[in-house]
């Protein structure tokens, strides 16, 4: 007979996540004492040492307990999705997660085809960066998202669903016109004042990727501010505050207004992918599967 039950693993998983017994018992409406009860009893069935415990610090996992938080996590997840698959107020609805691009410029067009092919369908949608998308997979807050990183193929199934390039965006003055006109390229306007993505959103990512492809350090950029908004970083960039290294797919209407100007990186382009990812411990409900395969098949007929 089994010792172990879901409850005490739902708590050891929540102290892990939150990394704090406080706010995991407020997260599952539950003492302090309780949580702590759970974690006690589960660390003498297995013998181990799962949480260094310590007044005046944040809860750390141990070697031992980062091996059970990832197993628990599985656990959990299985459970969740059996438990998703017999029933059909959710069978019928969609937990997306979004980081900003796919979110602002893919997202609206993708989801109204797909509502229209399937009129009975709903979604929720959770916006943050790339890699907080990550973490509401991770957490099962969404089981769906679109990002613009790959950072964890062991974990998640990755299926690019568009291609998108970075530039570097000025303001439309006289200045950068002429620059343009001479074929000048992004990579010449980085000792610019610059105005950056957040460190964790995709788009960063792939600017540090280009910068380390080129032999070039963020650090001698002249940073002047960061900002986790694409929109407010066109607003500060038209209005001269610096330029920025930004996704096309967000610009491109700005640029053909006439709102910004737009130099590629290099004269072959400096591209990264969009994917569709989900964690590869996720059973996907019968909508899901559609949803899967109705991306792939879009994604399929963008390439001819």
């Amino acid at each position: 007979m089994l010792e172990i039950n879901l409850k005490q693993l739902e708590a050891f998983v929540a102290t892990a996540e939150y990394r704090s017994f406080t706010k995991a018992a407020e997260a599952m409406y539950l003492t302090q004492s309780t949580i702590s009860s759970h974690i006690s009893v589960l660390e003498r069935i297995l013998g181990v040492r799962l949480i260094q415990r310590g007044a005046r610090q944040r809860v750390a996992l141990t070697e031992e307990g980062e091996r059970v938080y990832r197993e628990s996590k599985h656990i959990l997840n299985q459970c969740q999705a059996l438990q998703d698959l017999g029933n059909q107020s959710v069978e019928n609805q969609l937990t997306l997660g979004a980081s900003s691009v796919p979110g602002q410029c893919l997202m609206p067009e993708l989801m109204a085809a797909f509502l229209k092919k399937y009129p009975d369908s709903r979604y929720v949608q959770l916006r943050g960066d790339s890699m907080q998308i990550h973490r509401f997979l991770e957490q099962g807050k969404c089981r769906l998202g679109f990002v613009g990183s790959a950072v964890n193929r062991q974990a998640y199934h990755y299926h690019a669903v568009a291609e998108d390039r970075l530039v570097v965006i000025t303001a439309n003055q006289e200045t950068y016109r002429e620059m343009q006109s001479k074929g000048v390229t992004g990579r010449e306007l980085l000792d610019r004042p610059m105005i950056l993505r957040e460190e964790s959103s995709g788009t960063r990512q792939a600017m540090n990727a280009y910068l380390s492809q080129c032999g070039l350090s963020k650090d001698s950029l002249n940073v002047i501010a960061q900002i986790d908004n694409p929109e407010a970083i066109r607003s500060s960039v038209s209005r001269g505050l610096g330029v920025s290294v930004i996704s096309w797919l967000t610009v491109r209407e700005d640029v053909a207004a006439g709102r910004l100007l737009a130099f590629d990186l290099d004269v072959g382009g400096a591209y990264r992918k969009i994917y569709l990812c989900w964690r590869k411990d996720t059973i996907l409900t019968s909508l899901e599967h559609k949803f899967v395969r109705f991306i792939q098949d879009q994604q399929l007929r963008s390439a001819n």
